[in-house]
């Protein structure tokens, strides 16, 4: 079963929450960041978030019917991870589009995650609000796509804290369900 797997790898969210956190408060700590230190810091967050999506995927393959997805979803992120450290100097408006598509695609999964586990689980609310959040900001940003360097710095920063904290929160709390009897 998927909520057997969630539970087994409870800390995978916990990681990716921590990796979040970190990133957000390193973006409110330097606010004078230049746009070639913004996408190498991003490009690491999502490198190892998309790196524990392919583990999560590839340890889950045998009881998640959708594993490939989540695993296709991880590549990804891998992907734009090191295409932001192939052209660091890439322009603001190509950052914004790679960090909207991203979380997009997180937003995405996360309440298609929480729909699929509402009938295993309480509180599938959080992934629905991760995907919210995800969503919301996503849109933000393709909606006024060249922001000043400052605002963009705390919109990512305020976005990778309440996502990481969620994160967290969320692997807790499978780490806290019941033991399920073996088949």
């Amino acid at each position: 079963m998927l909520i057997e797997t969630l539970k087994r790898h409870w800390w995978v969210p916990v990681l990716r929450g921590i990796a979040a956190v970190v990133f957000g408060v390193m973006a409110f700590v330097y606010p004078g960041l230049t746009a070639a230190v913004l996408v190498l810091l991003f490009g690491a967050w999502v490198l190892v978030d998309g790196i524990f999506r392919v583990i999560g995927a590839v340890a889950g393959r045998a009881s998640d019917s959708e594993w490939g997805f989540h695993l296709i979803i991880g590549i990804i992120g891998i992907i734009i991870g090191l295409l932001t450290f192939h052209a660091p100097r890439i322009t603001a408006l190509a950052l914004v589009i790679y960090i909207a598509v991203w979380a997009l695609m997180i937003g995405a999964t996360e309440i298609a995650l929480a729909i699929k586990l509402r009938r295993e689980i309480k509180g599938e609310w959080f992934l629905i609000l991760m995907g919210l959040l995800s969503i919301v900001f996503a849109v933000m940003l393709l909606w006024n796509p060249l922001p000043g360097a400052l605002a963009l710095v705390w919109l990512i920063g305020s976005y990778a804290i309440v996502f990481g904290i969620l994160g967290i929160i969320l692997g807790f709390r499978l780490r806290s369900l019941p033991a399920f009897p073996v088949r």
